[in-house]
């Protein structure tokens, strides 16, 4: 039965990793795409956008929360079937710690964007109309705020894998 409830809890821990790289990655690729049209405010594209990402934001939130309870969830298990904590080998808590910061990193990240940078961004986007063309300082402003986004997205993304290249080495023992 542990080995059951064990690999029920990895598999939607590794779904839920797998989700906390997808999120940015697309997202990535989505903005990457915009860009290609230069910082000119066109409504209906650049609300496609605005309405994606910030439409990922509780997936992210939710993949998050998964990663927490499963993750507390797996040692927890192994406690209830042997009385005491697993032991790790070295390898295998530096690659914890390792993980666990990055997926601070992350929260941080996440937090930043989803509750500071997206408001303004919703803000200044009612705003905008598809009838008429901003004002240069408003839609300068709008790019701006866009840029720093993706800024922590990348960073955001590149947390990520580590975080799923570090898990490969949790299970690591001498």
């Amino acid at each position: 039965m542990e080995q059951v409830i064990h690999g029920i809890l990895l598999a939607l821990h590794n779904l839920a990793l797998v989700g906390c790289a997808a999120a940015p990655f697309y997202n990535r690729n989505l903005v990457n795409s915009r860009g290609q049209y230069g910082p000119k405010l066109s409504y209906k594209l650049d609300k496609v956008v605005e309405d994606t990402l910030q439409g990922n934001a509780p997936y992210c939130i939710v993949f998050i929360i998964i990663l927490f309870i499963t993750g507390m969830g797996m040692p927890a298990n192994y406690y209830l079937f042997h009385g005491a904590f697993k032991e790790l080998s070295d390898v295998a808590v530096i690659s914890l710690f390792i993980k666990l910061a990055f997926v601070f990193g992350m929260i941080v990240i996440m937090f930043i964007i989803f509750f500071k940078i997206n408001p303004v961004l919703n803000k200044m986007f009612a705003g905008f109309s598809s009838e008429s063309q901003p004002d240069s300082q408003s839609e300068a402003g709008f790019f701006k705020l866009r840029a720093r986004r993706k800024y922590l997205c990348e960073i955001c993304l590149v947390f990520a894998i580590l975080v799923l290249v570090s898990s490969a080495f949790i299970g690591f023992e001498i």
